[in-house]
């Protein structure tokens, strides 16, 4: 709570019906890579891949919740949280990438689906949460075209075998990082670097959120659809004109070369021109911007921290020529860490760039409804003498945003819900099992699991639709 003029308690609430809740994904918790029919995703194969993964860690385990989801439902009912955001495993229900959905494979989100039953917490499923079946890749991966319309189906087939009892349905997660960093920068799943590849996969990934959206919509009316982005501010490090030009192009790539087509069914002129030599526009065929603007009842956002931008020198340039980047046709430009507090992942801790983004895309764009579907911190916390697990950086985090939540809502922002990411401490995709987001601490070893204190935190906030 804050204090007014140093005597009385203000609470700092949320409005009523202020939706709590926590996040996972399929590939970072699930394990069981061989079990039940499921065959390869892109990051199986990317995670044995040698020298792509910090200490050479997999998935191939991870939280092992494919078999530990009865205590972790049960620890979400503990919590109190109101939704549980999980995400699909598309090797696991569709191995080859189309056809009949794999029954044991339907099985196991089924029994999941049963024991949040037993409980107040409402599942959201994600359909795609970057574990593309490898078979797929093979075929192109998601700069071929033929992707989108199989993600269109898969979308079809599990909104069909599970719509009955999920009503929340986001399409895709972090559309950004599996286009950028996984076809041009290659840091991600399937590690390549090719930046017109790139581009043709933000399309496609688009293009198949929007038909799913058709689709589903089509199948059933009653459902809550949307799409979550990782969006941020993109600020120049310094007050010159090169780098504000810089923030400008890294901005429409960030955040436009999404929001635009979903929100405005067009991609930036800006953009389209410098990028204009690497055959964008043969992919976007005609009518696609109409499938990609197909109504929303809801937007994800997923903030983590505001991004700073420096134009290189000209010696910079000459020197970086060659090396892969998220950011295609801008090779002038460079992120830069500023001063200050970083999370385990070296991310700056600026809170004031989730109500800036906040009211920024609320400003921009006619929305729906926002949630804040992941916001959360990376500590290197270790269980104590007694057993407990003390994270008080990730407790001020956590506390910091939501007061920055809290003013973009007072400031007319229709922010609906916020989840924190994670619910576990999971595999961390490039850097292995070493960063720990969870408000549970999980021993890899035995798969022993303790609650953090802030999960004790959290769930307090819960509990009081308000701040502590």
């Amino acid at each position: 709570m804050c204090w007014d003029n140093g005597t009385e308690p203000v609470v700092i609430g949320f409005p009523e019906g202020f939706a709590w809740g926590t996040a996972t994904a399929s590939y970072q918790i699930e394990g069981a890579v061989a079990e039940d029919g499921r065959q390869p995703s892109i990051w199986d194969t990317f995670s044995h891949r040698p020298g792509t993964i910090l200490n050479g860690d997999t998935g191939d385990q991870a939280a092992d919740h494919y078999h530990r989801y009865p205590e972790d439902v049960a620890t979400l009912g503990w919590l109190g949280v109101h939704f549980y955001r999980f995400s699909l495993a598309w090797p696991r229900l569709q191995p080859s990438g189309r056809g009949p959905l794999n029954r044991r494979g339907a099985g196991f989100y089924h029994r999941l689906l049963d024991e949040l039953g037993k409980t107040d917490v409402q599942p959201w499923v994600t359909i795609y949460h970057w574990d593309l079946p490898q078979v797929l890749e093979d075929e192109g991966g998601w700069p071929a075209r033929d992707t989108a319309l199989r993600f269109a189906d898969f979308a079809a087939a599990v909104h069909e075998e599970f719509g009955d009892r999920v009503q929340w349905w986001t399409t895709m997660n972090e559309p950004f990082c599996v286009a950028f960093n996984g076809y041009a920068e290659g840091i991600h799943a399937p590690g390549r670097a090719e930046p017109g590849a790139a581009l043709a996969a933000g399309h496609h990934l688009l293009l198949g959120h929007g038909l799913a959206i058709e689709r589903m919509r089509a199948a059933r009316p009653d459902s809550r659809l949307g799409i979550t982005l990782n969006l941020a501010p993109m600020r120049p490090a310094t007050g010159s004109a090169a780098d504000a030009e810089v923030a400008r192009k890294l901005d429409a790539r960030k955040n436009r070369f999404f929001l635009d087509p979903i929100f405005t069914g067009r991609y930036p002129q800006s953009l389209l021109a410098e990028v204009a030599g690497l055959g964008f526009a043969d992919h976007v065929h005609e009518g696609d911007l109409g499938h990609i603007a197909a109504p929303l009842d809801f937007l994800g956002v997923n903030f983590y921290r505001p991004f700073y931008a420096r134009a290189r020198t000209v010696a910079e340039l000459a020197a970086a020529r060659g090396t892969p980047s998220p950011w295609v046709a801008c090779p002038e430009a460079e992120l830069v860490d500023p001063a200050g507090p970083k999370t385990q992942m070296g991310w700056i801790i600026e809170p004031d760039g989730l109500h800036d983004l906040l009211t920024w895309v609320s400003r921009e764009y006619t929305l729906p409804p926002l949630y804040l579907t992941e916001n959360g911190m990376a500590v290197d916390d270790r269980p104590a003498a007694d057993g407990t697990v003390p994270d008080p950086e990730r407790i001020g985090y956590l506390d910091a945003h939501l007061h920055a939540a809290h003013r973009a809502i007072g400031d007319g922002v229709d922010l609906r819900g916020y989840f924190v990411w994670s619910l576990l401490d999971n595999f961390e995709w490039a850097l292995g099992l070493e960063r720990r987001f969870g408000l549970v601490h999980v021993d890899y070893p035995t798969g022993n699991r303790t609650p953090k204190a802030s999960a004790a935190w959290y769930r307090q906030v819960i509990r009081n639709n308000a701040l502590p």
